[in-house]
């Protein structure tokens, strides 16, 4: 069964790489940038999940939820925010004290609360941050999904004789299980999800580290011979590119 979602946001570009993941794993993803096309979309084909950003082109975030909460009461949301644990430091069109903290101080004036609390406030199912880890972001879009969706079967991602479950985080070479940890797991599903493409430093650092990675990027070099140690004949599909980076080569 295939899963719908829309993401609306001001800057879908922030949200690149979630788009690409969710795409890989096999959700259908539209886009929005206005809050009018996300109502539009939502009248004219059943959407299983949306995604919202802390900021649409033409509406805050805060009160297009508030406001698509009014008519749908079901549709699971989660937002993607910037700063979630950033101070509100004004009140969005549309809302009061009040509508966010219903048994709170009355009034306009500027609530003490987070982003967070407050998308969750008004009926937000979960809620991301951009600097957080990406498979952990994916891992909570899954649960939502399961919990509203009810969709059990397990996401295999497989090359050869090399199997990763996105459902249980583990890999299985030629049957049997193999310990890796958390980087050595994404470096893999990265490798398994671009063969034959070069794949340079820069880009896995930013795949697997994300973009809030300062560290230097021979880090890249020590998972990866970490990783190869462990997955015995398999690592020789793992290709070293001089100076550039690593390609994955399938074979027969």
């Amino acid at each position: 069964m295939k899963i719908n979602i829309i993401f609306a946001s001001k800057d879908l570009s922030r949200a690149s790489l979630i788009l690409e993941m969710l795409s890989r794993q096999g959700y259908a993803v539209a886009t929005a940038h206005r809050s009018r096309e996300v109502m539009g979309m939502l009248s004219e084909k059943s959407f299983d999940l949306v995604m919202i950003g802390q900021n649409l082109s033409d509406e805050e975030g805060l009160s297009f939820l508030k406001n698509l909460r009014a008519k749908n009461k079901n549709i699971p949301v989660i937002a993607v925010l910037e700063s979630p644990d950033t101070v509100l430091d004004h009140m969005p069109s549309g809302l009061t004290m009040q509508t966010i903290m219903p048994h709170g101080p009355a009034g306009r004036e500027t609530p003490k609360i987070s982003y967070k609390l407050a998308f969750f406030q008004l009926g937000a199912d979960e809620c991301l941050s951009y600097s957080q880890d990406l498979h952990e972001s994916i891992a909570r879009i899954r649960a939502v999904v399961r919990r509203t969706v009810n969709i059990q079967a397990d996401e295999v991602l497989k090359l050869n004789e090399i199997e990763l479950n996105m459902s249980s985080y583990t890999v299985c070479i030629n049957g049997k299980e193999i310990t890796v940890t958390a980087k050595e797991f994404d470096l893999l599903y990265v490798f398994l999800s671009s063969p034959n493409r070069v794949l340079s430093r820069p880009y896995l650092i930013e795949r697997v580290w994300g973009y809030n990675y300062f560290g230097s990027p021979r880090t890249v070099d020590v998972h990866v011979r970490r990783l190869r140690s462990k997955m015995g004949k398999a690592a020789h599909y793992v290709h070293t590119v001089p100076c550039v980076g690593y390609k994955l080569v399938p074979g027969k």
